[in-house]
């Protein structure tokens, strides 16, 4: 790749991504010229265009900016997401822009940094995030690019200083391989992606790879039992970053944590699950090991508020508790109703949950009807499809017949707020990856004006 510094120009084709707007962000805030383009307008492109980023939302060629036309100085940035069949990114080929996919320039910008990455198939934006936000509140210099927006930022990315990088590993496409970290954590590696990988052992062996790109064993972090070589973490279970003496106060989780080199007392943490604790876990040993100060991180994970919709409570009150999560996987389900179960268990509980993928559908109906039967109604929602074309027989129907819960539906989004304000459940979950998250201040809206 040509110096990053030469480039004055930047375009990104799918500018809207969680992951490509946090880097249209870092090079704005480098002085660069940052264009872009997306399909819709949303909540983070407004903000994008507010920062004095130029986004178009119309695929024309016509539509781009003059600076863009010229290939000199100019570096075309996409994604796996855009279809092949756009034009602008069509334009830039045929042209023969000098052109990148998003995980290549990731890797380029922290190349010459201290190299933080975070993987997994679960959990990956909630610990980048902690990181990300116990580096800066212990006044490291940390640049963080998130795949999900921060609440203590309300953003995507925090910028502290350029020596340190966090960044999110994705393994979809295998772009993960396109990093060269010296600190490294996997939290989790279920079967994903299946249409990208074909099987689980294709993942694993992925994740194996990505593990070998960091130079000292030690330098990884594993949640316990995965089947790689590292430094393990758990809660109360033998581990090599352990969280002992876990009690639940006031809704949020006060622990000590065991080191390889000591203890650190009297943390509190406010996100729920365990798979959240594990998560901070994997999150302090990571910033312990870049060189954080001890003495500042209890405070700093103290003041952690989370990530929007992973768990972001919408209401709290004594007559209903409305929780917002991004579960898209049998494994995140299952974690979300363990942490919603370990803080209300004496309550009724409804999901609303609308399925991401046909493929994925298709690939873990098992475990979606196992994950859903747990809670005491299910309402599901259509098949979100995204990037793909519906596939015969699999239906939101067809996977409700699978679920044993004895109140369960399927429903339209328009009918949402009447199933919500009908139910007597106090907790009430809207769960998945698609676009149900833009109907949930609506729906919150709704439930708090008929309290």
């Amino acid at each position: 790749m040509n110096n990053l510094k030469d480039i004055q120009t930047f375009y990104f084709v799918g500018i809207g991504g969680i992951g490509m707007s946090a880097l249209a962000r870092y090079f704005k805030m480098q002085g660069k010229a940052v264009f872009g383009y997306d399909k819709t307008s949303t909540d983070l492109t407004e903000e994008l265009v507010a920062e004095g980023i130029s986004v178009t939302f119309i695929d024309e060629i016509s539509e781009l900016q003059k600076e863009v036309i010229s290939k000199e100085n100019v570096l075309v940035v996409y994604t796996p997401a855009i279809p092949k069949h756009n034009k602008i990114l069509n334009y830039f080929f045929s042209e023969e822009f000098y052109i990148v996919k998003r995980a290549e320039l990731l890797g380029e910008v922290s190349k010459n940094t201290l190299c933080l990455a975070v993987a997994g198939t679960h959990g990956k934006t909630t610990t980048s995030a902690i990181l990300g936000h116990l580096l800066a509140e212990c006044n490291m210099p940390v640049t963080a690019f998130l795949g999900g927006i921060a609440e203590n930022y309300n953003s995507n990315f925090i910028y502290k200083g350029s020596e340190i990088t966090v960044v999110e590993a994705d393994e979809f496409d295998r772009s993960f391989l396109q990093l060269r970290p010296d600190i490294a954590c996997v939290t989790s590696m279920d079967a994903d992606h299946l249409d990208i990988y074909g099987d689980a052992a294709e993942i694993e062996t992925a994740f194996r790879t990505f593990a070998k790109l960091v130079e000292k064993e030690e330098n990884v972090f594993i949640k316990k039992n995965l089947p790689l070589d590292g430094m393990t973490v758990a809660v109360e279970e033998t581990a090599d970053y352990e969280a002992q003496n876990v009690k639940i106060k006031g809704g949020a989780y006060l622990f000590d944590l065991k080191t390889p080199n000591g203890t650190l007392e009297n943390l509190t943490f406010h996100l729920p699950g365990h798979h959240n604790l594990t998560n901070a876990i994997m999150a302090l040993g990571m910033a312990i090991l870049a060189g954080s100060p001890t003495d500042c991180l209890p405070k700093a994970l103290a003041t952690f508020k989370g990530v929007k919709r992973r768990f972001s409570y919408k209401i709290k009150s004594e007559n209903l508790v409305l929780i917002d999560d991004y579960a898209h996987h049998p494994t995140e389900i299952d974690a979300l109703f363990q942490a919603v179960d370990e803080m209300y268990p004496n309550d009724h509980k409804q999901i609303v949950f609308q399925p991401h993928l046909f493929s994925r559908t298709r690939d873990f109906a098992v475990g979606f009807a196992k994950s859903l039967s747990q809670f005491d109604e299910v309402v599901l929602l259509d098949i979100y499809p995204a990037r793909e074309e519906p596939i015969e027989g699999i239906t939101s129907e067809w996977l409700l017949n699978q679920v044993v819960s004895e109140k369960k539906r399927l429903v339209f989004k328009s009918a949402l707020p009447e199933v919500l304000l009908k139910s007597k459940c106090r907790i009430k979950l809207l769960v998945g990856a698609g676009d149900i998250g833009a109907e949930v201040n609506k729906l919150t809206q709704k439930l708090k004006d008929e309290a």
